[in-house]
């Protein structure tokens, strides 16, 4: 019997390559099952083409040449609450055409159940076991490597919930208030239960929740986990909302320690995703950014398709074009609601 999602936190850290788009399927009891050589090629590997360019047959190479589709959320899917038109739709027809579906989210505000929930109310067909989000990466994370301390987290309570799930104790969501005497603060509003201080997206981060944080990770037997190091949000405006990067480099560096960043692009996420037995050649990674969503699919060896509805724009597109710095997208789409267009004609 096959490892259960929940299962797969006490597994995955034991997963052995043996050469890229060669590996071992690992099960509960530790076994694995004979690798296999998978030599699917891309199609327009680093290509940077325009998807709306393509034949008809080629379209329908293309739909045929991945079996799993691996998609980013804010900017590709919705932007808030609202959902980018065609997107739905979109995801929807992957499904319907046999592929596996994961939502790869490095947003950290909720749970896997809480996203799952918003993505049925915009009209997507999804369940909390196809999510992937960084809150539930924190949570198994630790969980995995048998943490019974205390987390302090500059977060959200989407981390708090899915720590709770697990049975990890945490403090620190809320408002922590700047008050006049703030560098008066000792030693005593420590909690020596803490183990661990980690850093999500945090609306309520303060002067005192630097200092606490910073403070506990002066023990260096505290461990410090991110989720992420997003720069910003997708916009729908001309306003910036800073991301989670914002406030690791922030604590990165009061502490003077790096943190362990789990979300995309980094190695736990791409070691968690292949405990399903993905086959790299035969995966599409979507997103709306190169520095995470796409540059994620290329350490993994995935196909990536790149939308221009969230951080990406045209101007960014061309100057890809131009400087061909790595790391660059197989194909791209205006919005990811074209591939109907694209299918169908």
């Amino acid at each position: 019997m096959e490892c259960s999602h929940d299962d797969i936190d006490l597994t995955f850290l034991k997963l052995t390559f043996v050469r890229p788009f060669q590996y071992l399927r690992v099960h509960c009891s530790g076994k694995a099952k004979t690798p296999v050589l998978k030599t699917s090629k891309k199609m327009f590997k680093s290509a940077i083409f325009n998807l709306q360019e393509a034949s008809k047959d080629q379209v329908k190479e293309f739909l045929n040449s991945f079996d799993t589709v691996l998609s980013d959320c804010d900017g590709v899917l919705w932007i808030n609450n609202n959902a980018i038109p065609g997107s739905a739709e979109a995801m929807n027809f992957f499904r319907n055409l046999g592929k596996k579906i994961f939502y790869v989210t490095n947003n950290s505000t909720k749970t896997r159940s809480e996203f799952a929930l918003k993505a049925q109310q915009l009209g997507f067909i999804a369940e909390p076991e196809d999510i992937l989000s960084t809150a539930y990466l924190v949570a198994h994370y630790l969980r995995g490597i048998g943490f019974r301390k205390k987390v302090y987290l500059v977060g959200s309570s989407g981390i708090g919930d899915e720590l709770k799930a697990v049975g990890i104790r945490h403090i620190g969501i809320g408002p922590d208030p700047v008050k006049q005497d703030f560098k008066s603060m000792t030693t005593s509003e420590l909690d020596p239960e803490v183990g661990a201080v980690v850093v999500g997206f945090d609306e309520h981060v303060s002067y005192p929740k630097f200092m606490k944080a910073a403070s506990y990770l002066a023990n260096e037997e505290c461990l410090f986990v991110a989720t992420n190091t997003d720069e910003r949000f997708p916009k729908s405006s001309s306003i910036i909302i800073p991301g989670t990067g914002t406030l690791v480099r922030a604590v990165e560096t009061c502490s003077e320690r790096k943190a362990l960043v789990l979300g995309k692009p980094n190695d736990y996420v791409r070691k968690f995703l292949e405990s399903f037995g993905l086959d790299p050649a035969r995966t599409l990674m979507i997103g709306d950014r190169c520095n995470t969503d796409i540059e994620f699919g290329v350490r993994c060896g995935f196909q990536t398709l790149l939308v221009k509805t969230g951080v990406t724009n045209d101007k960014d597109v061309e100057r890809m074009r131009i400087e061909r710095r790595s790391p660059v997208p197989d194909v791209v789409l205006p919005k990811l609601g074209d591939i109907i267009n694209l299918a169908s004609s």
